[in-house]
């Protein structure tokens, strides 16, 4: 059997300030609110609800990342869509802390080629345009930047 991935949007995601919960046995939890943003693609367009969500990310102690993302996409006839996912982002201790504590600020030395950024978003919605969203399973990859996170979402096939 043949797994088909089809190219569904592109998300650009604000993130603000980390504030860092500290380190416990599993690592350093950090919460990143989402400040903002926009979904376009050929499935849906919208925006991500300001402050409607964030990523309680766990920075382990080998530097890689736990991701656990929630937000709120308003899509652009108004339907509301719930969002969370997972994911795991790693690149070296050093390049994987930084970004994580910090990923507001451009990383230079650490390029989208130099780590691993994956994701496993969910969808959760009672529209009925949208609502194809709550049966599929989806993948995506990202990339941080000067001004968040960019993720290219695809459904699995």
């Amino acid at each position: 059997m043949t797994i088909n991935l089809e190219f569904m949007f592109e998300v650009r995601a604000q993130i603000g300030r980390p504030q860092a919960i500290g380190k416990s046995p599993n690592g350093v939890r950090t919460i990143m609110p989402v400040l903002g943003g926009t979904v376009r693609g050929p499935a849906l367009n919208g925006n991500i609800l300001p402050e409607a969500g964030a990523d309680w990310a766990l920075i382990r102690p080998n530097g890689s990342i736990v991701l656990d993302v929630r937000s709120v996409i308003k899509a652009d006839n108004g339907d509301l869509i719930y969002t969370s996912y997972g994911g795991r982002m790693w690149a070296d201790i050093q390049a994987g802390r930084d970004l994580a504590l910090d990923m507001t600020k451009p990383d230079p030395e650490t390029g989208k080629d130099q780590y691993y950024f994956r994701i496993n978003p969910v969808y959760e919605t009672g529209s009925k345009t949208y609502g194809w969203l709550n049966n599929i399973m989806a993948i995506g990859t990202g990339q941080s930047g000067a001004s968040g996170v960019v993720y290219q979402v695809y459904q699995v096939k």
